[in-house]
């Protein structure tokens, strides 16, 4: 039985679900979820992260966390964690870049937070020289300093939606028009937790709550407050929800959210000030990925790897640059948020 059909005949007999509900079903479903059941990246999947564009990504990232350990001097024993690791190629940049940094591979354990059983394998694969270790959640991350990274992993999480209705606030959910499923809205009902949204926003505008970014973002923020470390979350958004983000991808094109669910990857548009809100430790300003990057070096990076490249290789090396950094392209769609200790310096390449 398909996912769509599953969904609809649970719609039938219960009534509508929330979005939320929908996008947990569609991408994580035991035997029908979208990242439970194959590798999405790449030319021959649905999408492609920045690490798969370019080898420079993972690297600057990873000489910024390891010059925070050096800043933070040099602690013995550190967890380096990467959420939703897609996979592995950006930890596999990251080990490389910063092999020659003494000490920094002494001192670390590699933890991967990933929900997909595909990926895990693929993981394992990339970094089999590494002895990584997989958690379920960032809830279990060890009692010591943490330098975590987290690229499109925000975005991947479940959403609801809430529609303005006066001073009250009607909830977009997923219900069934014949055989198809369809958006419709629930009753208005006051939301104390949007109240202030209210000064924002007009009547019919929607506002996405992410209601698990927050605790995830509590417990990294506490562990880097309690212990030392830094974060990095670099994902696509802005600095305040508005409107409907909701987008599907299929063979790197867009497509119909609704349509088919489980075959496509489902994702939003983060919210960075509802993530600092939930920060227990100092956070930088939110900059734009083409700023952070640049100011890591990408550009003189670029142009040393250029120096062996030839025609279409070197044709590829500079439209990855590009891509990553301008503003037309991922350059201002992504942005970076950093968390840090009180007392220490903020990641290199962000500012407080």
């Amino acid at each position: 039985m398909s996912l769509q059909r599953i969904l609809t005949d649970r719609i039938a007999a219960t009534g509508p679900i929330t979005l939320a509900d929908y996008m947990s079903e569609a991408l994580l479903h035991p035997t029908h979820g979208y990242y439970t059941t194959r590798d999405p990246l790449g030319v021959a999947g649905d999408f492609t992260t920045a690490p798969e564009i370019s080898q420079m990504f993972g690297e600057l990232i990873g000489l910024s966390l390891a010059q925070s350990w050096l800043d933070q001097g040099a602690p013995a024993a550190i967890t380096l964690a990467e959420l939703g690791p897609g996979r592995g190629t950006l930890m596999a940049d990251i080990l490389r870049a910063t092999a020659r940094v003494p000490g920094f591979h002494a001192a670390l354990q590699i933890v991967l937070i990933e929900a997909s059983p595909a990926l895990r394998a693929l993981q394992a694969t990339t970094l089999q020289d590494q002895a990584p270790r997989w958690l379920d959640s960032v809830h279990d991350l060890p009692d010591q300093p943490l330098y975590l990274v987290a690229n499109e992993f925000f975005d991947a999480l479940p959403v609801h939606q809430y529609q303005r209705d006066g001073d009250r606030w009607r909830e977009r959910m997923v219900g069934v028009e014949g055989d198809r499923l369809r958006m419709g809205l629930g009753p208005a009902m006051p939301q104390p937790a949007l109240a202030h949204r209210l000064e924002d926003t007009q009547q019919d505008d929607i506002v996405e709550v992410c209601p698990s970014a927050s605790p995830m973002i509590d417990t990294i923020s506490t562990r880097i407050r309690d212990h030392g470390g830094a974060a990095l979350v670099i994902d696509y958004g802005d600095w305040r929800s508005l409107g409907d983000t909701l987008q599907a991808l299929k063979a790197h094109q867009t497509t119909d959210p609704l349509t088919d669910p489980g075959t496509a990857d489902l994702t939003t548009h983060v919210d960075f000030e509802a993530l600092t809100q939930a920060a227990n430790c100092p956070f930088t300003r939110v900059t734009p990925q083409g700023v952070f990057l640049e100011r890591l070096g990408i550009t003189q990076r670029a142009q040393a790897l250029a120096e062996t490249l030839h025609d279409a290789p070197l044709e590829a090396h500079v439209a990855a640059h590009r891509r990553l950094t301008h503003p037309a392209e991922m350059g201002n769609l992504f942005k970076v948020l950093g968390l840090y200790p009180q007392g220490a310096t903020p990641p290199p390449g962000l500012e407080p």
